[in-house]
């Protein structure tokens, strides 16, 4: 019986006990059925009498002891007690939990998945670099966190668009295209330009590519520059993406809003709606109705378009392309955008609560042998995607960036990511699945295989129950990664069932030994081992990181 199998379950006891008028109360959608860090309080527990008693108008311990009777009459329950004020603390029998185990391996890649977000359409903007160098480390870990949320609300239902917005107008590209054509030419990069051996790598390519550029008149000479630079660096960041395992279903033009007349429309839409206004010559957007801190200038007095009128086309595209959240995934010196992009939002008639979603992503560093690592080889003054990944490889990168909260500046030791101890967190969940994986190989070896008569009542030990425990809570985390938008959860649950299962394997024999006989219990526990494999191997796979059969 899985959690959710259980959740039904104490919600059918309510619907019964209101229908046979021993309740009044409104049937809960969803009983919250959790495992008590207290093994002594059974398998697991819920406090859906303490929600019920104020309607019900009784005592907490009366509503429990309703629906204690009802509950201790299910198929599977062993046990129900009351503790405290009114929590029903359940036990299951053996057979009812090790089944669990067949549960899962029947369900295969499918297990864990959901419908908590069923049908809901998500736009998940992530990385969304300027095209005028590669890929920073910043970068990096919203490559490996965007890409695993993406997953993560795939599983739960959710329609989801990834999407990478180039900032392919503006001063910056003008300032990338100088500096391509400064390094072409052999002069000095102007100021505020970009270095680094990959301008040269870039220039170099344009100039044998277009023979003859450098006879071109300068401004001619300056827009091939631009022309070509920009598509190279952007093929240069799909390939990076590409070989991190990420790939955007959709890369935005930010030139298109204006080519389009976008732009334009976007501000007629927003005037229409009262919230543009004209002082001093300028176009604003009066976005301190919302939260801001200042209203925000759309069109300057010279006639020049801003960023922000970009980013409320942009977000009136992402709507008008049926996104009903989009999700911002933003550096952590973009705090700034947050009130700003949801007065967008706001301005537009929508709920900037419910409609837009701003994530920022803190810092990250490197260590190598206990120093920091600052400079990158090829970049200058940047550690790059490329860098981070020579460094590391893609599933410590990946997995390492994933596991930690947002919220959190974290650290990468090179070191310790590039080393097979318990200390790697991304080899000792993989090692856990490599370890599965040759238990399965050496039963193949003894010609032992699960055996269809499986006998659950046979996994009885408390570590066979602690495992079967957390392998029971994979959906209900997978639900609420997807939820809160926090696929790092995913992560540090593959820590702890890894755990549980290295304490299983070294306490429980699994196959027979010298000219011992396999038994029934060895065939159940080649069941629960093939169990914790398949939710090791899900649960990777919706991280972006391999699941190995050998290490």
């Amino acid at each position: 019986m899985t959690p959710a199998e259980l959740s039904q379950a104490v919600q059918a006891a309510v619907s019964a006990a209101v229908e046979a008028g021993e309740l009044a109360v409104a049937v809960p959608e969803h009983v919250t059925i959790e495992r008590p860090k207290n093994r002594d309080h059974g398998d697991y527990a819920t406090n859906v009498a303490l929600q019920l008693a104020k309607p019900a108008g009784r005592p907490p311990r009366a509503v429990a002891e309703l629906l204690a009777d009802r509950l201790r009459g299910i198929t599977g329950v062993a046990k129900v007690d009351i503790a405290g004020p009114g929590f029903l603390n359940i036990t299951l029998d053996t057979a009812t939990q090790g089944e669990l185990a067949r549960t899962i391996v029947e369900a295969g890649e499918a297990y864990g998945r959901n419908e908590a977000l069923r049908g809901l359409k998500i736009n998940l903007e992530f990385v969304s670099a300027n095209p005028t160098g590669p890929i920073h480390i910043g970068g990096v870990r919203w490559a490996a966190v965007g890409d695993s949320l993406a997953r993560v609300l795939r599983a739960s239902g959710a329609d989801v668009t990834t999407e990478y917005y180039l900032n392919d107008a503006g001063v910056q590209i003008s300032k990338f295209a100088a500096s391509l054509q400064a390094a072409a030419n052999g002069r000095e990069v102007p100021e505020g330009g970009y270095v680094g051996e990959y301008i040269v790598d870039i220039a170099k390519a344009i100039t044998d590519g277009l023979p003859g550029v450098l006879d071109l008149p300068e401004d001619e000479q300056l827009q091939a520059f631009r022309t070509e630079g920009l598509k190279l660096m952007v093929a240069e960041i799909k390939r990076s993406m590409d070989e991190f395992g990420v790939d955007f279903d959709v890369w935005f033009s930010e030139k298109s809003l204006h080519d389009s007349g976008a732009v334009e429309k976007a501000m007629d839409r927003l005037r229409e709606q009262g919230h543009v206004f004209d002082r001093d010559g300028a176009v604003w957007l009066r976005t301190t109705d919302f939260g801001d801190d200042k209203d925000r200038v759309l069109v300057k007095a010279d006639g020049e378009t801003t960023y922000f009128a970009a980013d409320a086309a942009y977000y009136l595209s992402k709507r008008d392309r049926g996104a009903e959240v989009s999700v911002y995934m933003l550096g952590a010196d973009h705090h700034g955008y947050v009130n700003r992009l949801k007065a967008i939002a706001a301005c537009a008639g929508d709920d900037m609560d419910r409609n837009i979603e701003v994530k920022i992503g803190q810092f990250v560093k490197m260590l190598r042998d206990g120093e920091e690592v600052r400079m990158s080889k090829r970049a200058g003054n940047i550690i790059t995607i490329d860098d981070v990944v020579d460094w590391i490889g893609v599933d410590a990168a990946r997995y390492t960036l994933a596991r930690s909260s947002t919220d959190s500046t974290i650290t990468l030791d090179i070191n310790v990511l590039t080393s097979q101890t318990n200390e790697n967190p991304v080899f000792y969940v993989q090692y856990a699945h490599a370890r599965m994986c040759s238990v399965q190989r050496k039963a193949g070896e003894l010609g032992v295989s699960r055996s269809a008569d499986f006998k659950p009542e046979l996994l009885a030990t408390e570590w066979e129950s602690d495992l079967l425990g957390q392998l029971g809570e994979f959906p209900r985390v997978l639900a609420t990664a997807g939820e809160l938008r926090e696929p790092h959860r995913v992560a540090r649950y593959l820590e702890e069932l890894a755990g549980k299962y290295h304490r299983f394997y070294d306490n429980c024999q699994i196959l027979p030994k010298g000219d011992d006989e396999a038994t029934d219990l060895t065939h159940a526990r080649l069941w629960l081992a093939d169990a914790t494999r398949t939710v090791i191997a899900n649960g990777l796979t919706l991280l972006g990181v391999t699941a190995p059969e050998r290490m």
